[in-house]
């Protein structure tokens, strides 16, 4: 059965914003004299929750609550971090790729719609995307299934015609329970280790027309 959808997380994925997150907190951390912790980020990330997270962890560590004006530091300096990553290697040529066979593209993303959408037209591939699904527009954002239910839903396709891209196992985690075949990729700051629950990790975007995935009767995105 050949994909009609390809479902795109955003953050770690398209764009390694999830670096530009790791390092706002690092910095803040290390203000401190501390150091940010694995282990925390793992718990974090990809998860809307993740800034409450590690706000609780710093604040927890230092005995008191961080102030407004740390965070708010913190979360520009994340923002001009991001501002100056590109697409990931692989993204513009799979959307070409999906473009050329009329396999439709959706991103589906826990991050806010105005984060989501402002980078993507920031890297000019806003228009690449039939829709994009984003954490207000749900319930519980992953790694429950909502969003990507969402995004099927509103397709008018199933999940087994259907391929998800990740980058992190919260990500993974909403994409298998929505029924959906997941392909991970590692960030920046990602493990393959931690992706085993996709059915294939690869190192890069641009392998993966190049792979089979288990369950798929083609290859990925067939000709």
């Amino acid at each position: 059965m050949s994909t009609e959808a390809l479902l795109w997380d955003f953050d770690g994925l398209i764009c390694d914003t999830e670096r530009a997150a790791h390092r706002s907190w690092e910095l803040l951390y290390a203000r401190h004299g501390l150091v940010f912790p694995d282990e925390t980020w793992g718990a974090m990330a990809g998860r809307a929750t993740g800034e409450s997270y590690a706000a609780q962890d710093l604040a927890e560590r230092l005995g008191r609550d961080l102030s407004a004006g740390e965070m708010a530091e913190r979360r520009g300096l994340k923002a001009r971090l991001a501002d100056a990553e590109p697409l990931r290697p692989g993204v513009a040529q799979l959307l070409e790729s999906a473009a050329r066979r009329g396999i439709r593209c959706a991103v589906v993303s826990s991050s806010d719609g105005d984060w989501v959408r402002g980078h993507l037209e920031r890297l000019q591939v806003l228009d690449r995307f039939a829709m994009v699904v984003t954490g207000e527009q749900v319930e519980a954002r992953k790694p429950a299934p909502d969003l990507y239910l969402r995004a099927l839903d509103l397709l008018g396709t199933g999940p087994d015609r259907g391929l998800a891209l990740e980058d992190s196992p919260t990500g993974v985690a909403a994409a298998k329970a929505a029924g959906l075949t997941c392909v991970a990729v590692p960030g920046a700051r990602g493990r393959r280790a931690e992706l085993t629950a996709a059915d294939l990790v690869l190192d890069s975007l641009e392998q993966l027309e190049r792979f089979d995935v288990p369950g798929k009767t083609t290859k990925v995105i067939s000709a």
